[in-house]
C-alpha cells in the first residue's frame, strides 16, 4: 500500500516538474491535475466567472491546460485587440466541435485560405444585401427588416391585454428575416420544417460551447451522456443539411431557368451559387472553396450566428428596459422629441436617438452575449506580452472580464446607459467595449446586427405606450442567465399597453 502511495506521489511530482519546465517561458496560471488539467475546477454553468476570477489572480494573460488543449486567456481589452489583429492568431482552436463535427468548413470553424476566401466573399455579399452606411441597397434591406417588425407588432397587438412571453414571436420574425437574407425564402410560423430548425438551434447552442468537456477530453465521447449529445449534434447537422440540399437544388434550378421574381430576390445562397458557377466555368483553382459541403456549413453559420446573438441581445435589452421604468421613460421622451412625424423609426432616425443606442450598448455590455468570446487558435508559435505561445494554442478573449471590469466600467453590475454618452449627450463607445469581438475574425455582420437591434427596440417603444414584466415574473426573475455558446436570459412574460399596429405607421 505504501509503495502505491509513493509511486503516485512520484508521478505527481514528475508531472508538476515537467509542467513547470515546459511552461517556464509561457504565461503564469493554475497547474491543474494530470490528464484533465484545470477542467474539474471550472464552473460548468458559469465558466466565464471562473476564468474572470483566475484573471484577478494571475493577471490579464494566463495559461491553463484543459485536457489535451493548452489555452491562453486574455482579459485586457488592449491585449485582446492587439493579439486578435495578428495573422498568427486567426486559426481555430483544436476542438472536436470545429475540427471533428464541423470538419473545418463554414466560416466559424474554417481557417487558412478557405476562411480568407469565404470571409471576403461573405462581406461582399452582405454589402450587396445592404449592409452599408447609405444607398439604395441599404434602403431595400431596411424594408426587409421593417417587414419583419410589422409582423412582430401585429402579433404583440393580439396578445397585449394579457401577459405573454414575446420570445417565440421575436425568434420567428427575426429568424425569417435571416431566412430571407441567407436563403431567399420565408416560412409560415407553424411550418414543421421551420419549427424543427428553430428547435435545433435552441438546443444546439446549449451543447456547443467551449466548456463542453468532450472538446478537451476525447475519451469522454464514449460515455453514454456525451454520446447522446454528440449524436444529437450530428443528427441535427445531417437533417439540416438535407433541408439545405433541397433549398440549394431549387435555387440552382431557378438560376438555370430564371424566374424574374426569384432572380431579383438577392440572398447569400444566390450569390454563392453564381460565384461557384463562375469559378467552375473559368476553371479557377479556388472553385473548390465554393463546394456544396462548404455552402451548407456557411449558410448554417450565417443563419445561426445572425439569429442567436441578435435574438439574445434583444431579449436582454427588453428585459432591462422593462425592469428600469426611469430608463424606459427617458427613451420615450427622447423619441417624442426627436421624431417629428407619426412614422415608425427608420435607420436615419436612429442617429437622432443617442440614448437608445446607449441603452442597447449597455445591454450588450452588462450581459455579454458570448462571455468567453469565440476562441481563436495559434497557427504557429507567437509571442504575446513577452510570453512564448506554442502553435495550436487556444486563445480565449474573455469579454466578460473586460465588460465587468470596474476600471473600465465603474459599478459594472448597474445598468447605466449613460456610460455610452459623452458630456454633450452624444453616443460614444469606449475602446474597451467589444460587443462583436475584435481583429481579423471579428463578427462580419456587426453592421447588420446594429440595424436590427436598433430598429426592433425602437419600433417596439414607438408602437406601444409602455411595456413591463408581469409582476409575478419580475419578483422572482434571475438575471444570471444560462450559458451555452451564448448567455441567454431567463424566460419572462411581458405586458404591452396601447399597441399601435396600423400599417400606415411603417
Amino acid at each position: 500500500m505504501i509503495w502505491t502511495w509513493c509511486i503516485g506521489f512520484g508521478v505527481l511530482v514528475l508531472y508538476i516538474a515537467v509542467t513547470f519546465w515546459v511552461q517556464r517561458d509561457q504565461p503564469p496560471g493554475p497547474i491543474g491535475i494530470p490528464l484533465v488539467g484545470y477542467l474539474p475546477f471550472i464552473d460548468a454553468k458559469k465558466p466565464y466567472e471562473t476564468f474572470t476570477q483566475l484573471s484577478k489572480r494571475y493577471g490579464p494573460i494566463y495559461g491553463l491546460r484543459m485536457g489535451k488543449v493548452y489555452a491562453v486567456v486574455l482579459s485586457n481589452y488592449s491585449l485582446i485587440r492587439t493579439v486578435l489583429a495578428k495573422d498568427e492568431s486567426t486559426g481555430r482552436a483544436p476542438l472536436h466541435i470545429t475540427h471533428g463535427i464541423m470538419g473545418g468548413y463554414g466560416l466559424i470553424c474554417a481557417q487558412g485560405a478557405l476562411w480568407r476566401d469565404q470571409r471576403k466573399l461573405s462581406i461582399e455579399w452582405l454589402r450587396r444585401l445592404g449592409m452599408t452606411k447609405f444607398g439604395c441597397t441599404r434602403d431595400k434591406l431596411e424594408k426587409r427588416i421593417h417587414s419583419s417588425i410589422k409582423e412582430m407588432i401585429e402579433v404583440i397587438a393580439t396578445n397585449a391585454s394579457s401577459g405573454f412571453d414575446p420570445s417565440a414571436t421575436i425568434h420567428h420574425v427575426l429568424g425569417n428575416l435571416m431566412n430571407d437574407l441567407v436563403f431567399g425564402l420565408k416560412y409560415e410560423k407553424l411550418d414543421k420544417t421551420w419549427q424543427f430548425l428553430q428547435h435545433l438551434q435552441e438546443e444546439g447552442v446549449k451543447h456547443i460551447g467551449v466548456s463542453m468537456a468532450a472538446n478537451f477530453l476525447p475519451w469522454l465521447r464514449y460515455f453514454p451522456s456525451t454520446r447522446r449529445t454528440i449524436k444529437f449534434l450530428l443528427d441535427g447537422k445531417a437533417k439540416t443539411h438535407a433541408i439545405y440540399d433541397a433549398i440549394i437544388a431549387e435555387k440552382r434550378k431557378n438560376l438555370q431557368s430564371p424566374d424574374v421574381s426569384d432572380i431579383n430576390r438577392e440572398c447569400i445562397l444566390k450569390s454563392f451559387l453564381e460565384e461557384s458557377m463562375s469559378r467552375q466555368k473559368a476553371g479557377r483553382a479556388d472553385a473548390s472553396y465554393c463546394s456544396d459541403v462548404q455552402l451548407r456549413h456557411l449558410m448554417a453559420d450565417l443563419f445561426g450566428a445572425g439569429v442567436d446573438t441578435t435574438f439574445t441581445t434583444i431579449r436582454w435589452a427588453l428585459l432591462y428596459i422593462a425592469l428600469n421604468p426611469a430608463i424606459q421613460l427617458h427613451l420615450r421622451q427622447e423619441m417624442e422629441q426627436a421624431l417629428t412625424t407619426n412614422k415608425a423609426p427608420n435607420l436615419d432616425d436612429i442617429l437622432l436617438l443617442p440614448y437608445l443606442r446607449a441603452t442597447i450598448a449597455e445591454a450588450q455590455r452588462i450581459r455579454t452575449v458570448v462571455p468567453v468570446g469565440i476562441p481563436h487558435g495559434t497557427k504557429k508559435e507567437m509571442m504575446i506580452a513577452g510570453f512564448r505561445i506554442p502553435a495550436n494554442t487556444m486563445i480565449m478573449p474573455l469579454l466578460w472580464a473586460v465588460h465587468m471590469d470596474p476600471d473600465n466600467f465603474p459599478d459594472p453590475e448597474k445598468f447605466k446607459p449613460e456610460r455610452f454618452l459623452d458630456k454633450d449627450g452624444k453616443f460614444s463607445a469606449p475602446h474597451c467595449f467589444l460587443p462583436f469581438q475584435s481583429g481579423k475574425r471579428m463578427c462580419l455582420g456587426d453592421e447588420l446586427a446594429r440595424y436590427v437591434l436598433h430598429l426592433y427596440v425602437a419600433n417596439l417603444l414607438f408602437c406601444c405606450d409602455w411595456f413591463d414584466i408581469v409582476p409575478e415574473d419580475a419578483c422572482s426573475i434571475d438575471m444570471t442567465g444560462t450559458c451555452g455558446i451564448t448567455l441567454t436570459p431567463p424566460k419572462y412574460r411581458m405586458k404591452f399597453y396601447k399597441v399601435k399596429h396600423n400599417r400606415e405607421h411603417f
